[in-house]
């Protein structure tokens, strides 16, 4: 009897341990999902949640602090988006609870782009221009042969992400920036369009980012959009190159190399400076942005707060995760980059007093316990 008692006892002891660990909450965008969680290479520690559910409801979750978009309870303390946080959501958010939360941080975690998979009989080497894209995601151009110039009368079946997604609003940034009367800046796809406007029946809607490629190469005809970690997008077989470039780490890092960290404290203090947009590069893909990670400057729980900057120094101040970055399909972000992330928000070496848990500006306020 002792000894079951003491087994029930020490498993009762182990899964409050186990509770204890999983200390830090977060979730949102699915495109970066398997690089932060889940996988043998992923980035997040272990006692870091990740709950995949997109980067709009991410990002509600977050500015509100409501766990049940992550399906758990309790504050939420992080979160992923390639959805940039407006100067909308931050005023509200200030509004709500920067007096007894603090301020809240955006970075940029790794850039990425979003690749167009295809699947066309016939075709191995697509290439599309901006204005090929913004007809076809439109729904102006409705056949294969409308789209190419041939007589091929192929329906066009585009895939898309039927959920808030920062993927579909990197898509939509750029097509707003070639063709504006067709398309707005929306992380939700069916709201990009003109309204009013309707989808064919013949196009389909997925919620995740591992869902695309396999619904494109499902069905001939068919072209979609999706991060680098959910298909090969070096390979011009299964990805349309764009404007004769093909999504390749390279020719990202290009494309985002006009883009400088905030270089005074006044913009470093505004979040949306740390999350540069490049709607229509000059050079590069033109696809091409970075995913950000959003988390508060003050925290209640010290050790969530030690926590967050620890994994801070490991993402920004060592190259300890540029390897899975690579194998993900991502880019790092630039040493200049790093360096500012690390010395404006984890050391505060730039003296802008913008560092998580800085005691002359969180003192007794954070995200409560």
């Amino acid at each position: 009897m002792f000894k079951r008692t003491l087994i029930a006892a020490s498993l009762t002891v182990a899964a409050l341990a186990s509770a204890q660990a999983m200390a830090v909450t977060g979730g949102g965008a699915t495109l970066p999902a398997a690089l932060y969680k889940g996988s043998a290479d992923s980035i997040l520690p272990a006692n870091f949640s990740y709950a995949a559910v997109g980067s709009g409801a991410g990002k509600t979750a977050f500015l509100t602090n409501v766990a049940t978009g992550f399906g758990a309870t309790g504050t939420v303390h992080f979160a992923g988006s390639d959805s940039v946080l407006s100067a909308s959501d931050i005023s509200t958010y200030n509004s709500a609870f920067g007096a007894s939360y603090g301020p809240l941080i955006q970075l940029p975690s790794v850039a990425t782009s979003v690749a167009i998979p295809y699947k066309k009989s016939g075709q191995t080497a697509l290439n599309l221009t901006s204005a090929q894209l913004c007809d076809a995601f439109s729904g102006t151009v409705t056949t294969w042969g409308g789209l190419l110039g041939t007589a091929d009368t192929t329906p066009i079946r585009i895939v898309y992400r039927n959920v808030s997604s920062g993927t579909s609003e990197i898509l939509t940034r750029h097509l707003n920036a070639v063709c504006p009367t067709k398309f707005t800046t929306n992380s939700t796809f069916v709201n990009a369009r003109p309204a009013g406007s309707t989808l064919p029946s013949n196009w389909v809607g997925v919620a995740g980012t591992a869902d695309v490629a396999p619904t494109v190469a499902a069905v001939d005809g068919s072209l979609g959009y999706v991060g680098p970690d959910g298909v090969d997008a070096t390979s011009n077989a299964l990805v349309s190159r764009i404007n004769n470039v093909q999504p390749t780490s390279a020719n990202v890092a290009l494309a985002l190399a006009s883009v400088t960290p905030p270089a005074t404290a006044a913009l470093a203090a505004d979040p949306t400076r740390w999350s540069p947009v490049v709607a229509n590069p000059a050079i590069g893909y033109k696809l091409a942005a970075y995913t950000n990670l959003i988390v508060g400057q003050c925290y209640k729980d010290a050790a969530v707060a030690n926590d967050v900057k620890a994994f801070l120094t490991t993402h920004y101040n060592t190259t300890t995760n540029d390897l899975a970055v690579k194998n993900h399909g991502f880019v790092t972000v630039p040493s200049a980059w790093k360096t500012k992330v690390y010395e404006t928000f984890v050391s505060n070496a730039t003296g802008y007093n913008l560092n998580i848990n800085n005691t002359s500006v969180c003192n007794t306020i954070g995200r409560p316990l």
